[in-house]
């Protein structure tokens, strides 16, 4: 047999196959400089929890820039304070407020759009009771929720619909990838739909979010306006306003982490209408809604 192959670490020659916490360890090495065999699956884990790591800091966004984008116009239709004033979800905003083509007006104090929950003071926990949520919608993967564990008002549930867990690790770097997917998505339609069920049934407010409160939960309430007859230039100022409540610098290099761009709205509405033909197609073919849905929706938040 030949002798065991070696590395030399800091001058000390250390076998290969030696592992991390094994007996034979050399003292004068710290236990972090050890080599783990890198097998085949252990090396498609690592390139995966890279991924994913990238992932989470792209929908979380680095820290809020200090320069604010202005105000899209077409929400100036509305002066309505949507802002909840959470002091740890800065992305926090009632979805409602908002005038359909039709001249109603969707209800506020029903449906909220927040970034994640983690960081809730005892203030901000009030606040969400005060204001009746009795269900939470979390849209993010496993591996967010871990990182970034909900706090939950009292008395309102709890609800997890994953809606990128199942689609490719590269998705979660890639922002036009990810708004894709959110049609064609394993799993995605199921997490939308399931969305638009709680806030059809809920006895009290529905409070839906995922890391930033800008992707996943902007395509949410990009739908649902959308599905109660709101004129798509609102819903893209209301989708834009995530640059405004996040804080966006657009001349930081981190302006792509923290906010978002139109044309990435723009493309989950085209690649809805490539895959379904039409938006209405994809309410009823892809989020399986029935007439009766929508006009359930409609009666519970139009005024």
């Amino acid at each position: 047999m030949g002798a065991t192959p070696r590395v030399h670490l800091n001058g000390v020659p250390t076998p290969v196959s030696e592992r991390l916490g094994s007996p034979r360890r050399d003292p004068r090495r710290p236990p972090w400089r050890h080599l783990v065999a890198l097998t085949p699956n252990r090396a498609r884990v690592l390139r995966a929890a890279a991924a994913l790591t990238i992932g989470t800091s792209i929908f979380v966004g680095s820290a809020a820039g200090t320069a604010l984008a202005a105000a899209p116009a077409a929400v100036e239709q509305s002066v309505f304070d949507r802002s909840l004033h959470l002091d740890g979800a800065k992305n926090a905003r009632d979805v409602g407020g908002y005038t359909t083509a039709d001249g109603r007006t969707v209800k506020t104090g029903l449906v909220f759009r927040t970034d994640a929950l983690n960081k809730l003071s005892p203030a901000d926990l009030g606040t969400l009771e005060g204001r009746n949520v009795k269900a939470v919608d979390d849209l993010r993967t496993v591996y967010e929720r871990a990182l970034q564990p909900d706090l939950v008002p009292a008395g309102a549930k709890a609800n997890w619909y994953d809606v990128l867990g199942a689609s490719p690790v590269t998705t979660l770097v890639d922002l036009n990838s990810a708004y894709r997917a959110f049609i064609t998505g394993p799993g995605a339609n199921e997490a939308f739909a399931a969305v638009l069920r709680d806030i059809r049934d809920t006895d009290g407010a529905v409070l839906f979010h995922c890391s930033a409160g800008k992707d996943r939960t902007g395509w949410t309430a990009a739908v649902l306006l959308t599905i109660l007859g709101v004129d798509r230039a609102t819903v893209n100022a209301d989708f834009m306003l995530s640059n405004v409540y996040r804080g966006v610098d657009a001349t930081s290099p981190s302006a792509l982490l923290d906010g978002v761009k139109q044309e990435w709205l723009d493309g989950a509405f085209a690649t809805a209408d490539e895959r379904y033909g039409s938006f209405d197609n994809y309410v009823h073919q892809g989020l399986g809604l029935t007439d009766a849905d929508i006009a359930a929706l409609k009666a519970k938040l139009l005024a």
